[in-house]
């Protein structure tokens, strides 16, 4: 089946009418924000992003739709560090929108979608963000005080995190550089938005970021998916997958092709899909404590293939629909025949070797001003209770107490590309 195809049929299929994309569709954020009211905060970047933020801001003009305030909000830095949180929370406060306009990549969104729930809760809850860190927190909160956010219209630029689509908000302590998370339905943008063509303007290297990212979302959920939901992550897995291994290395020779441009959105939508059926668990874990040498989706391709060995006995079958795709593509030996530790350590050397080819790092050692100090880091931040449930989603759940008898090792066959370390759960 033509995969493009099947992957908008998967979105329609989950989203509806609440997801605008597709090539050519930005002006339509303009009838999305009058329906809400007469006036947006609009945040974006304002250099590389110029452009689009301006034909956003003429679209919301022509629907009779004012910038709250008068300006252009400047949208977080990498990661969405908290500072920028309560600096967005302000702008929120002051200029009392009807709705929030966020353009950006996956750290802009995050960043409003948790400076959206502290400048309604702020008051009356707490007005500290490590509040709302963990599951259903801001939920919880909005009932017991009968309070409502405001609409977001999230208009993604980026392929990436799929944050325009989903619950979640990573937010970073710049100071320690740790990611922490919210998890809450309530912060699902009220409408996402997402024209593919802009992706264009971005930097080949945030493209591929994405793609990694895809790749992650729709792997480790597979590998997690319970009975009820495995049909279905393996259909998203499938299609994201494939897309990601079929054009990846077309955009990286050629940046400007709108086919790959659209097929990567796409693969970074379904990763989206993917994690809203399941959660994602042990790369995005240690990606998290990475956040100070490398982006999140370039983390998470690193540690997928060392978790997939570690994980073997439980995901067999996974492991099997997944090898059989990145050979398909010329990534890999077949796996038909292989079972074990074999098919595990087959389809390691897969995804490495799809990594490879796209000129992205393949083990932390290539990732410049890694330490053991980030070993240390991940370690730690894998025994916090604020990221338990990244444990309790791995295909073998783990507890605080396994993670230096698990984790450690796999970690160090991460950092030298030595699978023969990891231990198997």
């Amino acid at each position: 089946m033509d995969q493009m195809k099947r992957a908008y049929e998967l979105l329609k299929e989950w989203k509806g009418d609440s997801y605008v994309h597709g090539l050519g569709v930005l002006d339509q954020v303009g009838p999305l924000a009058a329906a809400f009211g007469k006036r947006a905060l609009v945040v974006s970047n304002t250099t590389y992003m110029k452009p689009v933020a301006d034909r956003v801001v003429s679209y919301l003009q022509s629907s009779g739709v004012e910038l709250a305030g008068g300006v252009i909000a400047p949208d977080a830095k990498p990661n969405a560090p908290r500072e920028d949180v309560y600096r967005l929370e302000s702008y929120i406060l002051h200029t009392k929108p009807d709705s929030i306009v966020v353009i950006g990549g996956g750290s802009a969104i995050d960043a409003v979608k948790a400076a959206n729930a502290l400048a309604a809760l702020g008051s009356k809850v707490t007005p500290e963000i490590d509040h709302y860190f963990g599951t259903n927190v801001v939920s919880d909160a909005l009932a017991k005080t009968n309070t409502t956010l405001i609409p977001v219209i999230a208009v993604q630029t980026s392929a990436s995190s799929g944050a325009h689509l989903t619950k979640y908000s990573n937010i970073t302590d710049p100071v320690v550089g740790q990611k922490k998370l919210i998890v809450d339905d309530a912060l699902i943008p009220t409408v996402g938005l997402f024209d593919y063509e802009t992706t264009v303007s971005m930097p080949i290297s945030v493209t591929i970021d994405g793609a990694l990212d895809a790749i992650a979302h729709t792997f480790e959920v597979f590998c997690g998916a319970k009975e009820a939901t495995y049909e279905k992550a393996r259909q998203i897995a499938e299609c994201a997958i494939s897309l990601v291994a079929q054009y990846a290395k077309v955009l990286v020779d050629d940046p400007k092709n709108i086919q790959a441009r659209e097929a990567i959105g796409l693969a970074t939508d379904l990763g989206g899909y993917a994690i809203m059926i399941g959660g994602t668990s042990g790369a995005h874990l240690t990606s998290f404590s990475l956040v100070d040498i490398v982006s999140h989706g370039t983390a998470c391709g690193i540690m997928n293939p060392y978790y997939a060995v570690l994980y073997s006995k439980a995901i067999q079958k996974q492991l099997k629909v997944v090898g059989s795709i990145f050979a398909s593509f010329g990534f890999g030996s077949p796996v038909e025949n292989l079972e074990g530790r074999d098919l595990a350590v087959a389809v390691a050397e897969a995804m490495i070797a799809f990594s490879k080819s796209i000129k992205a790092p393949s083990k932390l050692t290539d990732l410049k001003g890694f330490t053991d100090a980030h070993i240390e880091r991940a370690l730690s931040a894998a025994k916090d209770p604020q990221l338990e449930m990244k444990l309790k989603n791995m295909p073998v759940p783990m507890t605080s107490s396994d993670v230096d008898v698990y984790m450690e090792p796999l970690l160090r066959a991460a950092a030298t590309g030595d699978l023969s370390l990891i231990k198997e759960m």
